[in-house]
């Protein structure tokens, strides 16, 4: 869809031209009082700024008449609304919201974008203004909100001019959030694409790479690196880069190689791209790893003397040199390296523990326990459990001391009190004469000086939110560890100086008024983040295995990145390296294209996390808000030394430990109620769940209502204060509001262009012809294959808690159970209609198998192997957990993430491992009996997971599931067995949505197969486009479920987003404790052999077995409005959110109108409305493609021919398919929508259109579905 009505080359062209207009009618854009005002000429080029232009107008170079232009429009318009007193139309704060954006005057544009969102209802229809939002969020690092702005963006106007920046920026968000799927997808689409975009092909390709490296997928990794060196002209920094990566993955993975090979081709690696980038302090430091990993010491010593002198000083380096000093016994030289690691980074893991074990091998066990405490309290510290025992030890150990032996001993070494203030070792300062004084004084090693945090070292510049936007569980990870020092958390300064407040000296004292203050200050802007959910960047990466066993290594996350030492945890890159990568490789409007490789590129400074907004709008020249930075106010609240040389008596570094927790969440609730709410309100929800999706208002006839937010009290007057009863200057008004003494409003064309969605209302009850004739040239702009519903409707958002929250008590409510005694009972018409009711999220029948006189054991584990016994088997490698709670790996901690890796084998293999899993299980269950003869003989399951073994690794499970029963000659018996089933749980029926199809999706209308041992688990999900589930247990062990009803869906979402996780594609296990703080109703029943689980629509469960067992499930689409209501809004949902959605909901709806006589009106009104919306999008396309002269071929369909879906985004794909001219040729007929094929060929030119309906049979089947008589009654 060319959705964006500017052309970059003749924009940005005719800037110059436009310039010299400018120029001429300067003297006449200053009226006689001396007030601003805009020539005709400007106003013309004005009106084509937008935030699309933003990266490719270069106003730092020949655009220097356009940046002059756009600060005179924004003080310009800034005068008119504060002589307006803000009473202007909502168009001036979106164009203001542009200028100040494209000016990257980010707070301005912010607080401008604020004010029109309250003002116009119906801003999702604005892509320009979503894109631009979006650009600002990124800035700040406001993932959650920036990935949210992009996608209203696409799902509007999939064809936006710039969907491939938006792309690369999703793939990049997504990356840092470790959900590397969404992140690969992004990337992938980004490269297809061939509209230009701020990183060239190679660099996104780099991306990608890079991308399977960190997922651990080094095979893949390696082969995309290597493919990318193949390139011709390969710029160099990316082909040093690439290098780099390689060099240092194949010193990392044992996979790829013995060890002398790898080390062999990671030093050829490495040398290579230093002389593609000699400079690079990073790949020095990388080289003398290598060098120290075979015993070249002396190569290693100079290489690492190199990376120091190439960039900033970084503790990972000073580790390494001290582990080299101590390999070759130079314990002096090794302490004074470690020193200075430490002191660079307070929490450097690694460092403490080789310094406290260069103090153990030198029998001074006081201060190994000192730096094996500092140890313990590094963020990334992986193994407390050993450094608590070897603590243990040695405190063991000094006990047994006689009385006054160590004073007698003489140290081999400095205490570590003394080594603090020693001075580096000569041969390695060369680097320091070169350093101005203020960063000599800035540095951690400085002789005599405690640890400096924060201060401006960072070699790439992070983009951060402003505080209003963290949540509070992300204030202390802010700092990489990698890419700038390790900061102390300023609460534990606040939590020391509190607590001897009677002994603090004056100094000391107004450091703690300070500090109260600002604590105070960021609770304030806190507090909406809180009470959002909104999640931020994760600070952990997965593990990167090394070279020699003791020491362990993480890869760096960016093109420009920092690694850690040798015995630096895994998890010590932080997302924050990755963020810093991205910020200096996006370009800004100042037209930087590509990676900024550079050092002259990267920035000389940090954003103020914290924006200094006016208490008083009226005291500033435009009524704006007054924006300044507090950098020296965040160096304290973010990164204040805890021992710096401002505190006084902290002078040693044992006084870094500290117990005192971090800011938490209960903390930031207290907040004051003053609270400013600057996060803009786009995205808050409305307690109405009626409008969480666009099918859920489309009987209505009204627009969405504003955002509740508009309604918010805010403590300060500005943009982002929007006042009550606005009175709006329209264009008519102008000459009133002249002659008045008050300014002219600029008179701006914001026209409804493409990328403003325009409203067309067609009745459903309208003839065909009708519809087609009201379609009459709508398609000349051309149309982006979009939703089912469209005009009335925003964005979909999840539903918010329902108000009133429940009580306590009815939290845990009791499941919906059905009794069956005989046959009659199954087929009795009240059962259907109480599992399909929807206040029954889900029903439970019970001993329906023998009421029906089931062979369950048709689906034993014994007749499986019997009857194919090479069938194919998923397998889920899982960690056997209690079924309420989950654990990491270590047992130390409750999270959300469920481990649940997939491979695959056969029945016979896996049956082969659930017997002897059940063996094991009885031999175990035996031992136990001898051993602790008290305990009961009749011990359930579940006693396996005492506290005890919550403290330590889980025994690792495998659960055998979606094992296809599709195929109806070899599992004959087996499906002619459910046929006995009451229609409306069978897998095929009339009055079951998916018969209606026309072609098979495994596991929904088909049979799936879950073969089980305990604590197998089905993590958290509701099914696919929301149909009904089927569930039956076939036994011999139990299973238990967890039901949360669809209502709540949306705080299941919150709560994944909170814990860094995709609800729709991750493996998630819910924390009960939580969801009763969040007032969420949880159904818990077990499952007995011969029960039937029926899940209604849209019903969130997980589910885990007790015993040992099978079951077998399917999807069942009842014929109500319910269900198809809610089938639409997840289609909906899964289009926002880039997810395939299973069901193709407007193949289906066409084929019901077919095939069924709908009596139920809400039914029968939503079918007929998508059908409506499908037509005049089928007819406005075809005039689209009639205008652009591209022929349209007939095609046809197939008997049992499946819906198609892009091959590129996997969006369905309707009657007009998308081919290119090799793929028809080829007769493979690899499917596009019209948006992706037009951002791989603009024109068309290499794709023919296929036509699968003609107009005419979609006019008849359009005419002739029509609301049947109600029927009294019916059964299933």
């Amino acid at each position: 869809m060319k959705s964006c009505g500017v052309s970059l080359a003749s924009t940005t062209s005719s800037f110059r031209d436009d310039g010299k207009k400018m120029a001429a009618g300067k003297e006449s854009s200053e009226c006689k009082d001396g007030s601003l005002s805009l020539t005709a000429e400007e106003k013309e080029v004005l009106g084509g700024l937008d935030s699309r232009l933003f990266g490719f107008v270069r106003l730092h170079e020949d655009g220097a008449r356009t940046k002059t232009l756009l600060g005179k429009a924004v003080r310009y318009y800034e005068s008119l609304i504060l002589k307006a007193e803000g009473k202007v139309e909502s168009d001036f704060f979106c164009q203001l919201g542009h200028f100040n954006l494209l000016l990257e005057d980010y707070p301005k544009a912010l607080s401008a974008y604020q004010r029109y969102h309250n003002l116009q209802s119906d801003y999702w229809k604005n892509a320009t203004f979503l894109y631009g939002l979006g650009l600002v969020y990124f800035y700040y690092n406001a993932f959650h909100w920036a990935i949210k702005a992009f996608q209203e963006v696409l799902y509007v106007d999939p064809g936006f001019c710039r969907a491939k920046e938006i792309h690369l920026r999703l793939g990049l968000m997504f990356k840092v959030n470790t959900d590397y799927e969404s992140s690969l997808k992004h990337f992938r689409l980004a490269l297809i694409d061939c509209n230009p975009c701020t990183l060239s092909s190679v660099e996104i390709q780099f991306h990608i790479a890079h991308l399977y490296e960190t997922q651990q997928k080094y095979h893949f990794a390696k082969e995309a690196y290597e493919q990318l060196l193949q390139t011709e002209n390969l710029p160099a920094q990316v082909k040093a880069t690439v290098l780099q990566q390689l060099g240092w993955m194949h010193h990392n993975v044992d996979l790829l190689g013995d060890k002398a090979t790898k080390e062999s081709y990671a030093i050829q690696y490495l040398q290579k791209s230093l002389e593609a980038d000699p400079n690079s302090g990073l790949s020095w430091y990388f080289l003398g790893r290598c060098y120290s990993s075979i015993g070249k010491v002396q190569d290693a010593f100079i290489s690492y003397r190199q990376s120091i002198d190439k960039s900033e000083a970084s503790a990972d380096t000073w580790c390494s040199i001290g582990v080299l000093y101590q390999q070759q016994n130079q314990p002096m030289d090794a302490l004074q390296a470690y020193i200075c690691a430490v002191q660079l980074d307070h929490g450097h893991t690694a460092a403490w523990m080789d310094l406290g074990t260069l103090y153990e091998s030198c029998h001074q066990p006081q201060d190994a326990i000192k730096c094996y405490l500092n140890a313990t309290r590094g963020k990334n510290c992986s193994n407390t459990s050993s450094l608590a025992g070897r603590i243990k030890f040695l405190q063991a150990q000094l006990c047994n001391l006689p009385q006054g032996s160590l004073q007698n001993k003489t140290k081999l070494l400095p205490s570590i009190e003394e080594a603090w203030s020693l001075p580096i070792p000569a041969e390695l300062t060369s680097r320091q004469g070169a350093m101005n004084t203020t960063q000599q004084a800035s540095k951690a090693h400085h002789p005599k000086t405690e640890p400096v945090l924060g201060l401006c070292q960072t070699p790439i510049l992070q983009q951060s939110l402003p505080l209003h936007m963290i949540h509070s569980n992300q204030v202390d990870g802010l700092s990489n560890s990698a890419e700038r020092k390790r900061t102390s958390s300023p609460t534990k300064h606040l939590e020391q100086l509190r607590a001897n407040k009677d002994h603090l000296s004056p100094a000391q004292k107004l450091m703690l008024e300070q500090l109260e203050t600002q604590l105070v200050l960021m609770q304030q802007v806190l507090h909406k983040g809180q009470s959002s959910h909104m999640s931020g960047p994760n600070d952990e990466q997965p593990p990167f295995s090394t070279g020699p066993a003791q020491y362990l290594q993480a890869a760096s996350v960016g093109v420009q990145k920092q690694t850690g030492p040798q015995t630096l945890p895994s998890n010590s890159v932080t997302q924050g390296a990755a963020l810093n990568h991205l910020s200096s490789h996006i370009a800004t409007s100042g037209g930087q294209q590509g990676i900024n490789f550079t050092k002259e590129n990267k920035p000389s400074g940090n954003r103020s996390l914290v924006p200094e907004i006016s208490r008083h709008a009226g005291d500033t020249p435009n009524g704006c808000v007054v924006v300044k930075g507090l950098s020296n106010h965040i160096q304290q609240l973010i990164a204040e030394p805890v021992g710096s040389p401002n505190h006084g008596d902290c002078t040693s570094p044992d006084l870094l430990i500290s117990d005192s927790p971090q800011i938490s969440a209960t903390n930031i609730g207290k907040a004051s109620d003053k609270a400013s709410n600057n996060h803009p309100p786009i995205h808050t929800k409305t307690n109405n769940s009626v409008t969480s999706s666009p099918s859920s208002i489309i009987f209505t006839t009204t627009s969405s209502t504003k955002s509740t937010a508009q309604t918010t009290t805010h403590s300060v007057t500005s943009l982002n204060s929007p006042q009550n009863n606005l009175y709006k200057i329209n264009r008519e008004e102008l000459q009133s509001l002249q002659s008045s003494a008050k300014p002219n409003l600029p008179i701006i064309s914001l026209e409804s262009g493409p990328q403003i969605i325009p409203s067309m209302s067609v009745s459903i009850y309208s003839s065909s012809t009708e519809v087609l004739k009201a379609c009459r040239n709508l398609g000349k702009n051309g149309l982006s294959n979009s939703h089912i519903f469209l005009e009335k409707c925003p964005p979909p958002t999840p539903p918010t808690s329902p108000y009133p929250p429940l009580p306590k008590d009815k939290l845990n409510p009791p499941t919906p159970s059905i009794y069956l005694e005989n046959k009659r009972d199954a087929f009795f018409p009240p059962l259907h209609q109480f599992c399909t009711n929807p206040k029954n999220p889900v029903t439970v029948i019970r001993g329906l198998a023998g009421a029906l006189k089931l062979d369950l054991g048709l689906f034993s584990t014994k007749t499986l192997v019997e009857a194919n016994n090479e069938h194919v088997v998923e397998v889920r490698t899982q960690l056997l957990q209690p079924a309420d709670e989950n654990w990491d790996p270590t047992g130390t901690k409750k999270i959300w993430h469920c481990e649940s890796n997939r491979s695959h084998t056969t029945i016979a293999k896996y049956a082969q491992y659930q017997a002897s899993s059940f063996q094991e299980s009885l031999r175990e269950e035996n031992e136990k009996r001898m051993q602790h003869k008290e305990c009961s003989d009749n011990e359930s399951t579940s006693s396996d997971f005492s506290g005890k073994r919550r403290k330590g690794p889980f025994k690792t499970i495998k659960f055998g599931t979606n094992i296809d029963l599709s195929d109806d000659k070899k599992w004959k018996l087996q499906l002619h067995e459910l046929t006995k089933l009451p229609a409306f749980v069978r897998v095929v029926s009339a009055g079951n949505l998916l018969s209606h199809l026309g072609h098979t999706i495994l596991g929904m209308n088909t049979v799936q197969l879950y073969m089980k041992v305990p604590g197998s688990r089905t993590p958290g999900h509701q099914e696919n486009n929301n149909f009904c589930s089927v569930n039956i247990n076939i036994g011999p062990g139990d299973c238990e479920w967890f039901v949360v009803p669809e209502d709540y869906w949306g705080v299941l979402n919150d709560f994944c987003e909170k814990n860094n996780l995709n609800f729709l594609m991750s493996s998630w296990w819910p924390n009960l404790e939580e969801l009763y703080e969040a007032n969420v109703p949880v159904y818990r029943f077990i499952q007995r052999p011969g029960d039937l689980v029926w899940i209604n629509a849209g019903t969130v469960h997980w589910v885990q077995a007790v015993g040992w067992c099978n079951n077998i499930a399917w999807n069942v689409g009842p014929l109500t409005a319910c269900q198809y209501k809610l089938a639409v809004e997840r289609y909906e949902w899964n289009k926002l959110q880039s997810v395939k959605s299973l069901v193709p909901m407007v193949h289906l709806s066409w084929n019901m109108a077919r095939n069924i006589k709908v009596s139920d009106p809400k039914l029968f009104e939503m079918i007929k409305y998508c059908l409506l919306k499908i037509l005049k999008q089928c007819q406005t396309l075809r005039e689209a493609l009639t205008a652009a002269g591209k022929e349209v071929i007939w095609h046809g369909r197939t008997n049992d021919e499946p819906a198609h879906y892009c091959n590129i985004c996997e969006v369905e794909v309707f009657d007009l398919l998308f081919v290119t001219n090799e793929s028809n040729s080829q007769k493979t007929y690899i499917v596009h929508c019209q948006d992706c094929a037009r951002k791989t060929s603009g024109n068309l030119d290499n794709f023919v259109v296929l036509e699968q309906y003609k107009m005419e049979d979609l006019m008849q089947v359009y005419e002739q579905f029509t609301l049947a008589p109600s029927i009294s009654s019916s059964s299933s």
